[in-house]
């Protein structure tokens, strides 16, 4: 239904009565409401990397609110849409941390590289954040982050922000490396965001660990400095 290993991690998960009480609101909110990302999008960011090909985490709490923005990766935006602030300081951060001036908004080759971007509730009312907070997709979403941290091939969890920072306690396993700093949105990337260099560092312990790099690049080109 998702994608080939995720089935089988998620098959008891997606029993519950909590998960099954979660269809059914939000079906009633797509009927009924204009939500994002698409239905047929939700669950994009595990279909675009499967359970065995996560090599980082990047975690947001919700997805983007505004029309056509959200299409079930954190961060990212569908080519032609005007690029969110919180984006925008990602890819001053990168060029800051890699040389590289990236103009494609949608990160679909991150995700393909092996980068999952996790929104920790995945579902949202249009022009309403958090609307659909607290009606079981943080269960849902902890229990990935759990079923990666029993994995036994190191993960990168990356933590912006405090609300994504609070699921350090869900990485337990020394094996895993975590990368965490402020949150890149404008309010607070000038506390610790920037600068904090996490696109190198995550090439670092991959390349420590025996993984090729991300290619944060994509179709994008690189600028006065040394790629990592």
């Amino acid at each position: 239904m998702i994608n080939k290993t995720w089935d089988k991690v998620l098959a008891n998960e997606m029993k519950k009565d909590y998960f099954k009480n979660l269809g059914i609101f939000v079906k009633n909110e797509y009927r009924k409401r204009t939500c994002y990302p698409d239905y047929i999008n939700i669950f994009n960011a595990l279909r675009y990397t499967d359970y065995e090909d996560v090599k980082v985490v990047i975690l947001g709490q919700d997805p983007y609110h505004g029309e056509g923005e959200a299409h079930g990766l954190s961060f990212s935006v569908l080519p032609g849409v005007r690029r969110p602030p919180s984006l925008d300081n990602i890819f001053k951060e990168l060029y800051d941390d890699l040389g590289i001036v990236r103009t494609d908004n949608c990160l679909s080759d991150w995700a393909k590289d092996g980068v999952l971007l996790l929104n920790a509730i995945m579902t949202v009312q249009k022009d309403r954040p958090l609307s659909h907070k607290e009606k079981g997709w943080e269960q849902f979403t902890d229990f990935i982050i759990e079923s990666l941290n029993n994995r036994d091939k190191p993960v990168i969890f990356v933590l912006w922000g405090s609300f994504a920072r609070s699921k350090k306690v869900l990485i337990t396993n020394p094996i895993h490396h975590i990368i965490e700093s402020a949150h890149p949105s404008p309010l607070s990337a000038y506390r610790g965001f920037f600068g904090s260099k996490p696109f190198s560092k995550i090439n670092v312990y991959l390349e420590r660990d025996g993984f090729a790099p991300i290619n944060w690049q994509g179709n994008s080109v690189a600028k006065d400095k040394k790629m990592v």
